[in-house]
């Protein structure tokens, strides 16, 4: 599973990129499992953030969903932490 993330916005409104293939992880089922359930919560389309607040655009293996601050659910805080923290 190929999970990218793309994070705009913002007070300097630097873009953001990061990915993680989980295929030769030993930890892909933990990734797996949380981008399926951000999958599941997330939008098809861009929602409303607020001024200065960051705007994610998650895609999962060519399904993509969106975010924004400060209205992201647990599992999608958590990815999105995970992405930037561990994605080249």
């Amino acid at each position: 599973m190929r999970i990218q993330i793309r994070r705009t916005g913002g007070f300097a409104g630097i873009e953001r990129r990061a990915e993680v293939d989980t295929s030769a992880r030993p930890d892909a089922a933990e990734w797996q499992a949380l981008a399926e359930r951000v999958l599941a919560s997330g939008p098809d389309t861009p929602p409303a953030g607020v001024p200065d607040g960051f705007r994610y655009e998650i895609a999962v293996d060519g399904r993509t969903v969106y975010a924004a601050d400060p209205r992201l659910t647990e599992d999608q805080r958590e990815l999105v932490t995970r992405l930037l923290k561990e994605g080249a």
